[in-house]
């Protein structure tokens, strides 16, 4: 998969996600990321791209022609390497005005095989430039912060682990925190004590199945007592319903 970051800050962006796991794919072809400074594309001495806005108002907003060449170059590039796909490249333009990124989200860009990421400053973008460009707008949640480069490394890390052959399990994937709507089970690993904390001793038995039994329950748990919000769109069986219930009565699932 190929991510393309539209920029100010290429450095901020690139020094964040060249480490661990997803430089690990980068290295291995897994992945690609470029960061694509649109400072480059200004068309002034300065490298300026921004300018006041019209109607007054605080701060400076970044002007459209920049913004513009930056995405037609990569879009260029993306239609001369698969000439038959889209013509209109996916470009996610990152602003609190967007659907917050999920899971589910996640999932579906990660069919992408190219994706550009708008990362906006200042007081944001002429709305011009992503009327013509931008395909989705999307928040990582509802507050604002100083420029789309942090939520932009968010999506990209969300998204690679998703992609085949970027986790060593991809196993891993499949169960983690969100999917099927539910949070994570607990972990352990050595020592089997600790801080006079046990193991769950099921986890020793070597029951597989109880084992999953077990893991089941405590995501449900987890979820119930963290996010009780996803439990409306989790699909629990009527034996799991039956014991949630007992579990919200008694306070210890029996």
């Amino acid at each position: 998969m190929n991510f393309h970051i539209l920029t100010l800050f290429p450095e901020m962006v690139m020094n964040g996600l060249n480490t661990s796991i997803i430089g690990r794919a980068v290295n291995a072809g897994l992945l690609s990321i470029e960061a694509v400074n649109i400072r480059d594309y200004a068309f002034n001495k300065h490298q300026s791209v921004d300018d006041y806005p019209y109607g007054g108002g605080a701060g400076m907003l970044m002007q459209a022609e920049p913004v513009y060449l930056a995405h037609e170059a990569v879009a260029e590039k993306i239609r001369s390497r698969r000439p038959s796909g889209q013509s209109r490249p996916r470009t996610v333009y990152l602003s609190p005005q967007g659907d917050v990124f999920d899971q589910k989200m996640a999932e579906e860009l990660a069919q992408e095989e190219d994706l550009i990421l708008l990362c906006g400053h200042y007081e944001g973008i002429d709305e011009r430039v992503l009327e013509e460009v931008v395909t989705d707008y999307v928040s990582i949640g509802d507050y604002v912060l100083t420029g789309g480069e942090l939520p932009a490394m968010v999506m990209v890390d969300a998204i690679s682990r998703l992609v085949p052959g970027v986790l060593h399990n991809d196993v891993s994937a499949e169960f983690e925190s969100f999917q099927d709507n539910l949070l994570e089970y607990p972990q352990y690993s050595r020592p089997e004590a600790w801080h006079g904390k046990k193991v769950p001793s099921v986890l020793l038995s070597g029951h597989h199945a109880n084992i999953e039994k077990w893991r089941r329950e405590q995501s449900i748990i987890r979820t119930y007592e963290r996010r009780p919000d996803l439990l409306e769109k989790c699909e629990l069986t009527e034996k799991e319903k039956q014991w949630l219930n007992s579990y919200k009565i008694s306070g210890n699932g029996t």
